[in-house]
């Protein structure tokens, strides 16, 4: 596992960052202008949509100058041999699994059984774009970016548990300028609730911990990476969960991430 190729760390994230930023505050600000119509949500979403491809296009410049990333990049996207079939299962089941084990736990606190029907719609829009297809399609592009390049960019230089941490706050601070647009997932919750939009960047740590370890232990496959956040935002979608059962899935998560540091430490922090 040669990552020492991924250096540029800061032109990719001050890159990823800047013009994401820039794209989302626009696209926010037409959400706002009043009417509030069909026009003025389209117009945000399609600006909002090219702020998030614009760190996949960072990436394809970086690696048209580069073959050897070039053909890392291409040769991760097919490497399944030898990946161990456990990080396989954990890729596809353990969110849907944490998402229904803290909607089961909220029922000891007197939330609703209702939690387990399938939701009637969904808990935000996202303009011209269907939902469904943001819930793919976001994951996707995001992960194109943070697996191919910014993960190994910050691993090349730190340990497996300073990488997730510090990508962490990033990623964080990167969601930031999406409460700002109207309806978005991002915007409601800052809206709904203090702790729920709290709970979102908290929640990140623990899934970025465990989503690294899938992905440098499964060799650095990036579909794998792709397919846990697809699963992530779907299955806390389809069913009519409580905001606060997601508050115990931070936990729960938690807990798992402290397990597996725990018991593989010289993984996560030997440089």
């Amino acid at each position: 596992m040669n990552i020492n190729m991924y250096k540029r760390t800061g032109l990719f994230f001050g890159l990823s960052t800047l013009i994401p930023w820039i794209l989302w505050f626009v696209a926010g600000y037409i959400s706002h202008i009043e009417p509030i119509n069909t026009t003025s949500q389209m117009w945000a979403s399609i600006i909002a949509f090219i702020g998030l491809l614009a760190p996949v296009i960072v990436i394809l410049f970086l690696a048209k100058s580069n073959k050897m990333i070039a053909s890392d990049l291409k040769n991760r996207f097919f490497n399944f041999k030898g990946i161990d079939s456990t990080f396989i299962w954990l890729t596809f089941i353990l969110m849907p699994f944490s998402i229904l084990l803290a909607q089961g736990t909220s029922l000891l606190f007197g939330y609703s059984i209702e939690q387990f029907r399938f939701a009637e719609s969904f808990s935000f829009t996202s303009g011209v774009f269907p939902v469904w297809f943001m819930l793919i399609i976001a994951p996707l592009l995001e992960e194109l970016a943070w697996h191919s390049y910014g993960t190994d960019a910050l691993r090349s230089r730190y340990s497996l548990f300073a990488t997730s941490i510090l990508f962490s706050f990033f990623w964080g601070i990167w969601h930031l300028p999406l409460t700002t647009i109207h309806n978005y997932y991002h915007s409601n919750l800052a809206e709904e609730n203090w702790i729920y939009a709290l709970n979102f960047l908290l929640s990140l740590f623990p899934f970025v911990l465990i989503m690294n370890w899938i992905y440098y232990k499964a060799n650095r496959n990036i579909i794998l990476p792709i397919l846990f956040h697809i699963t992530a935002g779907f299955f806390n979608e389809i069913f009519a969960t409580h905001p606060m059962s997601k508050v115990i899935q931070t936990g729960l998560l938690s807990v798992f991430a402290l397990y597996i540091i725990i018991n593989d430490k010289e993984y996560f922090f030997n440089q």
